[in-house]
């Protein structure tokens, strides 16, 4: 089946809506078919103007410094005789020209235009400069000297190159700050979302496992957009939204990637924290961008990851109706239904908060599906595990069937950390492929967590932590309804100095009271075996009370388990959906009633851990074998339990476990069968 969709999904549609579509799409593709002369014309003349301007500054500024005045041959000869010249400049053009520019000892008075003018500097254009000139300038004792002066254009847009380069420099800016292109500073209005091509690498349905029900949902909404004519004649109508719901780590945004590499539509991906930002009405601005840029390439899909960041209930939130988020959520809600039809643009949206969301954006309409993607079963964590181990060199003693049995409980994302740290703890071991034993030894570390071996235990409490440890493993395995015992170590792990993991037989969804009760009595066995054994209490067994205290609580005040108060339930809570929803509980019921729920609490508990007690007292040889074999090999598996329970002995231990023995000392620890001083 998943070849079927993956060789479809490669195909092109045979069908297709006349017109529209493949127009757009033409369009797209070629942008430069509908050149603009008008807006080439109009920069070609503005950049004109903006240089001739330059050019008339440059020359008022230029006639503004010079204050000579311009007299004729005649004034200069008398000016020569009357020896009121004091010195010169004379300036040589490539033209043959030569500019006198003199300065009068005194200042003179000439008539211009009917009124008398007083200068002190002056200049003119001689005819000529010949020997017999300079001669007579020297004998008149006029201090001069000859300069060249270069007019030509070269030095002309020399001159105006700086304020050239300001004006490009300030245009730049300017276009920059007006949004051209994306980092533009008021581009902050612009939509996000980055459009998967054709080019990247695709993930299709073949690399997704364990959500059958969802990959089912996802591909009809393929389907309608590949050919929409099959369900359009029986007058079937496009869904508007498709909501994935799951716990973290169950595969909503692998589903979503593998729309995209199978849709042959365009695809568009954003995450809800990129619609909101410091700026007022961001948010809304980049959802109306968002769909401005869908229409445009419709049929599409686009796809909001943790939509709960801005889909949360409205008049919650602190800024009241005018909260930021509000108004990106009511723009949002007015795109995706509202005056004006989007057709052909399909809302893929994910998140793990369903029950934050606001109950418009949940309407058939908005989100006519909702898709939930939960934590795979044994079949789905199997075929998970064949997709993360397939390119990945297994040994021929590798059941990947018996290691989805297993691990109950893991999502996806959790299954993958597990092949991963299989992989590289192989590869630390130097071996050619991932064996059995590294599965074995990642699951550990996965579900009981990370060894601790240099941490530094003293025998005694080593005593302590095997037989609380052996508490638990041997009233889970006295009690017919409580889960099989996976393994059990005294080896710190994590934040624990122990661990047993049980193992469920099949799927469970639904919790029996006697269940419950089975699991509060092997919780409490570690505690029972302590005061059995050495008669004293300690700290270790603080995190076994508190949930046995959970448990029992949650049967009278939500379940309605206990036979005293009936089915009702006790306590309101108080919701704050930008809090997390959950914060408080209410007390919504009378002091009688909480006294008659604290007595039903302490009597389940009171009974569940006499219940613990009376099992390890009449298994008293058994929990002392099993102790001891703790101590000694510090693991041990189901059938290592079962054997010393039968009173079989067992097989020796691996290498690796011998190795680890011959290091440690051999005062304190006890033999099997050995009973310890309390």
């Amino acid at each position: 089946m998943n070849e079927k969709k993956k060789g479809a999904g490669n195909s092109r549609p045979t069908k297709r809506t006349p017109g529209k579509p493949t127009r757009k799409r033409q369009d797209q593709q070629r942008p430069d078919d509908d050149f603009n002369w008008n807006r080439v014309l109009k920069v070609v003349l503005s950049w004109s103007a903006v240089i001739l301007v330059v050019f008339l500054v440059m020359s008022l500024f230029k006639e503004s410094d010079s204050t000579e005045m311009e007299v004729t041959y005649t004034e200069y000869q008398a000016l020569m005789e009357s020896g009121s010249i004091e010195e010169a400049t004379v300036r040589k053009s490539d033209l043959m020209n030569y500019d006198f520019h003199g300065v009068l000892s005194r200042p003179e008075r000439v008539v211009r235009n009917g009124r008398e003018v007083t200068f002190d500097k002056f200049m003119l254009t001689l005819p000529m400069l010949d020997s017999s000139v300079v001669q007579e300038w020297t004998d008149r004792g006029i201090k001069f000297t000859v300069t060249r002066e270069d007019n030509t254009w070269v030095s002309a847009l020399l001159g105006a190159l700086p304020w050239v380069l300001l004006l490009v420099v300030w245009l730049i800016i300017m276009r920059r700050m007006q949004g051209a292109g994306p980092k533009g500073i008021f581009s902050f209005g612009k939509s996000k979302a980055k459009m998967i091509s054709e080019g990247q690498p695709r993930v299709t349905f073949a690399d997704v496992a364990g959500a059958d029900e969802a990959k089912l949902e996802l591909a009809e909404v393929i389907e309608f957009l590949r050919e929409p004519t099959k369900f359009q004649k029986l007058g079937g109508k496009i869904p508007r939204g498709v909501l994935l719901l799951g716990p973290p780590g169950t595969g909503k945004t692998l589903l979503a990637r593998a729309v995209a590499g199978e849709a042959g539509v365009p695809f568009f991906s954003i995450s809800g924290a990129d619609f909101v930002e410091m700026f007022v009405g961001v948010g809304a601005s980049r959802v109306r961008d968002l769909f401005d840029q869908g229409k445009k390439s419709a049929p599409c899909i686009i796809f909001i990851d943790e939509i709960d960041a801005v889909g949360r209930h409205r008049g919650a939130g602190l800024g009241g109706g005018h909260d930021e988020r509000e108004q990106t959520l009511n723009q949002l809600l007015v795109e995706m239904d509202g005056f004006e039809q989007n057709s052909g643009v399909i809302i893929i949206a994910a998140t793990n908060r369903p029950d934050v969301l606001d109950p418009a954006l949940l309407r058939p309409g908005r989100f006519d599906r909702q898709v939930v993607v939960d934590r795979p079963d044994v079949k789905g964590r199997e075929g998970i595990l064949r997709v993360h181990t397939k390119n990945i060199p297994l040994g021929e003693d590798v059941l990947l069937e018996v290691l989805a049995k297993g691990t109950p409980g893991l999502a996806g994302a959790e299954l993958a950390n597990l092949v991963n740290e299989a992989a590289l703890l192989a590869a630390r071991m130097n071996a050619k492929a991932v064996e059995m034993v590294h599965f074995d030894a990642a699951k550990d570390k996965v579900m009981m967590g990370m060894e601790r071996k240099s941490m530094i235990i003293s025998e005694k409490e080593k005593k302590i932590t095997s037989y609380h440890e052996i508490g638990h493993v041997l009233v889970a395995r006295k009690l017919p309804e409580a889960d099989p015992v996976h393994k059990v170590t005294i080896i710190p792990r994590g934040r624990a100095l122990g661990v047993t993991t049980y193992l469920p037989i099949d799927e469970k969804h639904t919790y029996s009271k006697i269940y419950l009760e089975s699991m509060i009595t092997y919780a409490l066995g570690g505690r029972a075996a302590e005061m059995l054994i050495f008669g004293e209490l300690t700290t270790g067994a603080g995190n076994d009370i508190e949930r046995a205290t959970d448990l029992a609580r949650k049967m009278v005040c939500e379940w309605g388990m206990s036979d005293r108060l009936g089915p009702l339930t006790y306590g309101q809570k108080d919701e704050e959906v930008f809090l997390g929803k959950q914060i408080s509980r209410h007390k919504n019921y009378s002091e009688e009633t909480a006294v008659a729920i604290d007595e039903e609490i302490k009597s389940i508990v009171s009974s569940c851990m006499n219940r613990a007690d009376t099992i390890l007292k009449e298994n008293m040889d058994v929990l002392h074998r099993l102790a001891a074999a703790l101590l000694e090999r510090e693991i041990l598996d189901a059938t290592e339990i079962d054997l010393i329970i039968k009173g079989e002995s067992l097989p020796p231990p691996a290498n690796g476990q011998e190795e680890e023995q011959e290091k440690k000392p051999s005062d304190g620890t006890l033999a099997a069968g050995e009973k310890p001083s309390a």
